[in-house]
Protein backbone atom coordinates (compact mmCIF):
# COMPACT_ATOMS: atom_id res chain seq x y z
CA UNK A 1 0.00 0.00 0.00
CA UNK A 2 0.87 3.82 0.06
CA UNK A 3 2.29 5.45 2.75
CA UNK A 4 0.82 8.21 4.96
CA UNK A 5 2.86 10.62 2.21
CA UNK A 6 0.62 8.87 -1.10
CA UNK A 7 4.13 7.26 -2.03
CA UNK A 8 4.36 4.00 -3.63
CA UNK A 9 5.75 1.17 -1.15
CA UNK A 10 6.48 -1.37 -4.12
CA UNK A 11 6.65 -0.55 -7.70
CA UNK A 12 7.31 -3.29 -10.91
CA UNK A 13 8.90 -1.93 -13.76
CA UNK A 14 7.78 -3.88 -17.16
CA UNK A 15 11.41 -2.76 -19.11
CA UNK A 16 13.62 -3.40 -16.40
CA UNK A 17 16.39 -1.36 -17.86
CA UNK A 18 15.14 1.48 -19.56
CA UNK A 19 16.55 5.21 -18.84
CA UNK A 20 12.74 6.35 -17.96
CA UNK A 21 11.88 3.38 -15.64
CA UNK A 22 15.26 3.71 -13.42
CA UNK A 23 15.17 7.31 -13.44
CA UNK A 24 11.78 6.76 -12.18
CA UNK A 25 12.95 3.84 -10.06
CA UNK A 26 15.53 6.57 -8.17
CA UNK A 27 12.96 9.26 -7.33
CA UNK A 28 10.51 6.83 -5.94
CA UNK A 29 13.21 5.10 -3.76
CA UNK A 30 14.34 8.51 -2.54
CA UNK A 31 10.43 9.00 -1.46
CA UNK A 32 10.53 5.97 0.40
CA UNK A 33 9.44 3.22 -2.26
CA UNK A 34 11.18 0.16 -0.71
CA UNK A 35 10.23 -2.92 -3.12
CA UNK A 36 11.34 -2.85 -6.97
CA UNK A 37 10.62 -5.69 -9.47
CA UNK A 38 12.55 -5.08 -12.79
CA UNK A 39 11.19 -6.82 -15.35
CA UNK A 40 12.97 -7.73 -18.48
CA UNK A 41 15.06 -10.15 -20.77
CA UNK A 42 18.01 -11.67 -18.43
CA UNK A 43 21.55 -9.44 -18.80
CA UNK A 44 24.09 -7.89 -17.42
CA UNK A 45 22.27 -4.68 -17.86
CA UNK A 46 19.34 -6.10 -15.80
CA UNK A 47 21.61 -7.13 -13.62
CA UNK A 48 23.79 -4.43 -13.15
CA UNK A 49 20.40 -1.69 -12.70
CA UNK A 50 19.47 -3.88 -9.86
CA UNK A 51 22.64 -3.52 -8.26
CA UNK A 52 22.37 0.05 -8.24
CA UNK A 53 18.66 0.40 -7.25
CA UNK A 54 19.82 -1.54 -3.83
CA UNK A 55 22.92 0.78 -3.03
CA UNK A 56 20.18 2.92 -3.01
CA UNK A 57 18.51 1.20 0.03
CA UNK A 58 15.34 -0.39 -2.09
CA UNK A 59 14.74 -4.50 -1.92
CA UNK A 60 15.47 -5.54 -5.56
CA UNK A 61 14.44 -8.25 -7.59
CA UNK A 62 14.42 -9.39 -11.39
CA UNK A 63 12.05 -11.68 -13.05
CA UNK A 64 12.41 -12.31 -16.83
CA UNK A 65 9.98 -11.06 -19.18
CA UNK A 66 10.24 -10.66 -22.91
CA UNK A 67 7.46 -8.56 -24.52
CA UNK A 68 7.29 -10.37 -27.69
CA UNK A 69 6.39 -13.58 -25.86
CA UNK A 70 2.80 -12.77 -24.70
CA UNK A 71 2.24 -16.57 -24.17
CA UNK A 72 4.69 -15.91 -20.95
CA UNK A 73 2.84 -12.62 -19.43
CA UNK A 74 0.47 -14.08 -17.41
CA UNK A 75 2.91 -16.92 -15.43
CA UNK A 76 5.96 -14.46 -15.96
CA UNK A 77 3.98 -11.53 -14.24
CA UNK A 78 1.65 -13.12 -12.72
CA UNK A 79 4.27 -15.22 -9.97
CA UNK A 80 5.36 -11.49 -8.89
CA UNK A 81 1.95 -10.44 -7.16
CA UNK A 82 1.52 -13.75 -5.21
CA UNK A 83 4.98 -12.41 -3.61
CA UNK A 84 2.48 -9.53 -2.62
CA UNK A 85 0.92 -6.38 -3.76
CA UNK A 86 2.04 -4.37 -5.97
CA UNK A 87 1.20 -0.16 -5.94
CA UNK A 88 2.86 1.00 -8.70
CA UNK A 89 3.56 -0.46 -12.60
CA UNK A 90 5.21 1.39 -15.48
CA UNK A 91 4.90 -0.06 -18.16
CA UNK A 92 8.14 1.26 -19.84
CA UNK A 93 9.10 -1.27 -22.79
CA UNK A 94 9.59 -0.74 -26.40
CA UNK A 95 11.98 0.07 -29.18
CA UNK A 96 11.95 3.17 -32.12
CA UNK A 97 12.64 0.48 -35.03
CA UNK A 98 14.51 1.78 -38.32
CA UNK A 99 11.92 3.49 -40.38
CA UNK A 100 13.96 3.39 -43.80
CA UNK A 101 14.69 -0.49 -42.95
CA UNK A 102 11.65 -1.41 -41.26
CA UNK A 103 9.66 0.09 -44.37
CA UNK A 104 11.46 -2.46 -46.71
CA UNK A 105 11.53 -5.08 -44.38
CA UNK A 106 8.12 -6.18 -43.31
CA UNK A 107 9.19 -8.23 -40.76
CA UNK A 108 10.94 -5.63 -38.92
CA UNK A 109 7.70 -3.29 -38.76
CA UNK A 110 5.95 -6.10 -37.40
CA UNK A 111 8.42 -6.40 -34.41
CA UNK A 112 8.36 -2.86 -33.66
CA UNK A 113 4.11 -2.95 -33.70
CA UNK A 114 4.36 -6.50 -31.94
CA UNK A 115 6.61 -5.14 -28.89
CA UNK A 116 5.40 -1.74 -28.40
CA UNK A 117 1.54 -2.72 -28.55
CA UNK A 118 0.57 -6.45 -28.77
CA UNK A 119 3.22 -6.79 -26.03
CA UNK A 120 2.22 -3.46 -24.30
CA UNK A 121 -1.63 -5.06 -24.43
CA UNK A 122 -0.38 -8.51 -23.02
CA UNK A 123 1.23 -7.18 -20.23
CA UNK A 124 -1.00 -4.25 -19.69
CA UNK A 125 -4.21 -6.33 -19.08
CA UNK A 126 -2.63 -9.11 -16.96
CA UNK A 127 -1.04 -6.18 -14.51
CA UNK A 128 -4.11 -4.46 -14.67
CA UNK A 129 -6.06 -7.48 -14.06
CA UNK A 130 -4.05 -8.41 -10.82
CA UNK A 131 -4.04 -4.63 -9.03
CA UNK A 132 -7.90 -5.07 -9.69
CA UNK A 133 -8.24 -8.34 -7.81
CA UNK A 134 -5.75 -6.57 -5.32
CA UNK A 135 -8.23 -3.85 -5.13
CA UNK A 136 -5.50 -0.76 -5.81
CA UNK A 137 -2.66 0.51 -7.50
CA UNK A 138 -1.29 2.71 -10.65
CA UNK A 139 -0.48 1.64 -13.84
CA UNK A 140 1.40 3.82 -15.60
CA UNK A 141 1.69 3.84 -19.54
CA UNK A 142 4.74 5.45 -21.25
CA UNK A 143 3.26 6.63 -24.78
CA UNK A 144 4.71 9.21 -26.62
CA UNK A 145 4.06 12.39 -28.71
CA UNK A 146 4.47 10.51 -31.82
CA UNK A 147 1.17 8.67 -31.60
CA UNK A 148 -0.42 11.88 -31.65
CA UNK A 149 -0.63 12.33 -35.20
CA UNK A 150 1.69 9.97 -37.79
CA UNK A 151 4.90 11.47 -39.18
CA UNK A 152 6.57 10.33 -42.42
CA UNK A 153 9.91 10.62 -40.97
CA UNK A 154 8.38 7.33 -38.19
CA UNK A 155 4.99 6.84 -38.79
CA UNK A 156 5.54 2.98 -37.81
CA UNK A 157 6.85 3.62 -34.37
CA UNK A 158 4.31 6.29 -34.44
CA UNK A 159 1.33 4.15 -35.27
CA UNK A 160 2.30 1.81 -32.61
CA UNK A 161 2.49 4.50 -30.17
CA UNK A 162 -1.18 5.42 -31.26
CA UNK A 163 -2.37 2.11 -30.59
CA UNK A 164 -0.82 1.86 -27.51
CA UNK A 165 -2.13 4.95 -26.37
CA UNK A 166 -5.32 4.56 -26.76
CA UNK A 167 -5.59 0.74 -25.38
CA UNK A 168 -4.16 2.86 -21.88
CA UNK A 169 -7.10 5.49 -22.37
CA UNK A 170 -9.72 3.18 -22.51
CA UNK A 171 -8.11 0.85 -19.73
CA UNK A 172 -8.72 3.81 -17.71
CA UNK A 173 -11.70 4.10 -18.40
CA UNK A 174 -12.71 0.57 -17.71
CA UNK A 175 -11.21 0.71 -14.49
CA UNK A 176 -12.66 3.43 -13.28
CA UNK A 177 -13.81 3.58 -9.93
CA UNK A 178 -12.07 0.21 -9.20
CA UNK A 179 -9.31 2.01 -6.81
CA UNK A 180 -6.52 1.07 -9.96
CA UNK A 181 -5.63 4.58 -11.34
CA UNK A 182 -4.19 4.33 -15.29
CA UNK A 183 -1.93 7.56 -15.97
CA UNK A 184 -0.58 8.27 -19.67
CA UNK A 185 2.74 9.77 -20.22
CA UNK A 186 3.89 11.60 -23.48
CA UNK A 187 6.66 12.71 -23.68
CA UNK A 188 8.37 13.98 -26.40
CA UNK A 189 12.28 13.29 -28.11
CA UNK A 190 14.12 11.83 -24.89
CA UNK A 191 17.78 12.36 -25.23
CA UNK A 192 19.04 8.61 -23.87
CA UNK A 193 21.16 5.56 -25.47
CA UNK A 194 17.84 4.42 -27.71
CA UNK A 195 17.97 8.02 -29.40
CA UNK A 196 22.07 8.53 -29.42
CA UNK A 197 23.20 9.93 -33.10
CA UNK A 198 19.39 11.13 -34.15
CA UNK A 199 18.96 14.69 -34.79
CA UNK A 200 17.48 16.31 -31.54
CA UNK A 201 13.48 17.37 -32.10
CA UNK A 202 12.38 21.03 -30.50
CA UNK A 203 11.16 20.53 -26.81
CA UNK A 204 13.56 17.60 -26.18
CA UNK A 205 13.47 16.49 -22.40
CA UNK A 206 15.50 14.18 -21.02
CA UNK A 207 14.68 10.53 -18.83
CA UNK A 208 15.17 12.71 -15.09
CA UNK A 209 12.55 15.17 -16.52
CA UNK A 210 9.82 12.27 -17.57
CA UNK A 211 10.57 10.61 -14.43
CA UNK A 212 9.80 13.76 -12.16
CA UNK A 213 6.42 14.39 -14.36
CA UNK A 214 5.50 11.23 -13.35
CA UNK A 215 6.28 10.98 -10.27
CA UNK A 216 4.29 14.61 -10.04
CA UNK A 217 1.45 13.01 -12.09
CA UNK A 218 0.90 10.43 -9.65
CA UNK A 219 1.10 12.64 -6.36
CA UNK A 220 -1.82 14.36 -8.45
CA UNK A 221 -3.93 11.63 -9.42
CA UNK A 222 -3.65 12.74 -13.45
CA UNK A 223 -4.78 10.54 -15.99
CA UNK A 224 -2.65 12.29 -18.82
CA UNK A 225 0.89 14.03 -18.56
CA UNK A 226 2.95 15.76 -21.44
CA UNK A 227 6.65 16.04 -21.11
CA UNK A 228 7.17 18.84 -21.50
CA UNK A 229 3.95 20.51 -20.75
CA UNK A 230 4.32 23.06 -24.12
CA UNK A 231 3.82 19.60 -25.84
CA UNK A 232 0.18 19.39 -24.88
CA UNK A 233 -0.89 22.76 -26.84
CA UNK A 234 2.31 22.01 -29.66
CA UNK A 235 0.38 18.75 -30.86
CA UNK A 236 -3.22 20.31 -30.60
CA UNK A 237 -2.50 22.82 -32.91
CA UNK A 238 -0.39 20.05 -35.40
CA UNK A 239 -3.78 17.63 -34.96
CA UNK A 240 -5.46 20.10 -37.25
CA UNK A 241 -3.47 20.80 -39.44
CA UNK A 242 -4.45 19.78 -43.06
CA UNK A 243 -2.71 17.07 -44.21
CA UNK A 244 -0.91 18.50 -47.56
CA UNK A 245 0.54 21.41 -45.23
CA UNK A 246 1.71 18.61 -42.49
CA UNK A 247 3.54 17.12 -45.20
CA UNK A 248 5.57 19.65 -45.92
CA UNK A 249 6.32 20.89 -41.84
CA UNK A 250 10.19 20.23 -40.90
CA UNK A 251 8.77 17.57 -37.90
Amino acid sequence: MKDAFGAPQSLLVLGGTSAIGLATARRLIARRTRTVWLAGRPSPALESAAAELRELGAYVRTVAFDALDSESHETALGKIFTEGDIDMVLLAFGILGDQGRDEEEPLSAVRVAQTNYTGAVSAGLVCAGALQAQGHGSLVVLSSVAGERARRANFIYGSSKAGLDAFAQGLGDALHGTGVHVMVVRPGFVRSKMTAGMPEAPLATTPDAVAEAIVTGLRRHSETVWVPGALRVVMSALRHVPRPLFRRLPV
